[in-house]
């Protein structure tokens, strides 16, 4: 099982669909939606930045955090961020997408990060297994795992946390952000078609995930509450916090791109699903031109909660 070739964003600011998708399945082409990803990434920068430095604070300052692993890493975004927060360590890029790690790696020396970051292609997650990160295979220990909208892409859930738990050096750290509020960035009433759009967006998305949650290899049944899932696997002084993600009216080019390819992708899946009146109306906010559409709009915003939940493994 790969971090993101099977199906994460998001990734950062993860909608259960963020990936280029065929219409007639529920797997992730994550490499094609590269652009998208980093500029996803970096929309939430901020955010992240807080997010790491929150991430430090529960750690305590007297911590020695020498190796981190960035599980479904993606373009890292996020990986270049630790790398930031902690100048002391090494930071690992982990993920299943060749592509996506390039790109990692090029962000970091682009960042003068380079001799810090490093890379490596896994599979989740038999990959977590043994090994010491170098010739003995594995990826070895770490004193803080961080893991963006990737686990839910494994189908044993908690098996995944329990190997990621089962990863980290004493008194280390892991830290997962699986939870949170869909993101918005229309009113309720957007003056064409039935009001309520996105919200009907939301109950298919929803289904959408369900279906690919199914087809996993592997794919177990849980009750997601990650902070019980986190003690399950062993970790102490489990908590959460949540970041937001507040981009107000009037978006700016970045912003409105992306909002404008989560929408083109959302129409690739569910064309077929949509009702007649939803799908005109999805139809004007992809028109580039159209004074109703998501590029052109003054009403567009994003706004999107991400909830961490992070434990600690027993110093001994």
């Amino acid at each position: 099982m790969s971090a993101h070739t099977q199906s994460n964003g998001h990734r950062q600011g993860h909608d259960h669909v963020s990936g280029g998708i065929d219409s007639d399945s529920t797997e992730i082409d994550w490499e094609a939606m590269a652009d998208t990803l980093e500029n996803n990434g970096d929309l939430h920068l901020p955010a992240l930045r807080q997010t790491a430095t929150r991430l430090a604070e529960l750690l305590g300052p007297d911590k020695r955090v020498r190796r981190i692993l960035d599980i479904g890493s993606g373009p890292g975004v996020m990986t270049c961020v630790l790398a930031e927060a902690f100048p002391d360590a090494e930071v690992v890029a982990v993920d299943g997408a060749p592509a996506l790690l390039d790109r990692a790696l090029a962000r970091a020396e682009r960042l003068g990060l380079g001799d810090r970051v490093a890379i490596r292609h896994a599979e989740l997650p038999g990959d977590l297994e043994g090994g010491d990160g170098q010739s003995g295979g594995g990826l070895g220990e770490a004193d803080l795992i961080w893991s963006s909208k990737a686990v839910h892409h494994v189908g044993d859930q908690q098996g995944v946390l329990d190997a990621l738990a089962g990863a980290l050096r004493p008194g280390g750290m892991l830290a997962v952000a699986e939870g949170g509020l869909p993101m918005r960035f229309l009113p309720r009433d957007i003056g064409i078609g039935t009001p309520g759009f996105q919200a009907r967006l939301d109950a298919m998305l929803e289904f959408w995930f369900e279906r690919m949650r199914s087809e996993l290899p592997g794919s177990t049944s849980t009750i997601e509450d990650w902070p019980a899932m986190l003690g399950q696997a062993g970790l102490t002084d489990v908590g959460s916090f949540t970041y937001l993600l507040d981009l107000p009216a009037p978006l700016g080019e970045t912003a409105r791109t992306f909002v404008h390819d989560q929408l083109a992708r959302l129409r690739d899946v569910m064309s077929e699903t949509l009702e007649a009146d939803d799908r005109k109306t999805l139809d004007v906010l992809l028109d580039d031109t159209a004074p109703n559409g998501i590029l052109q709009r003054p009403d567009a915003f994003v706004l999107s909660a991400t909830t961490v939940f992070a434990g600690m493994r027993p110093a001994s």
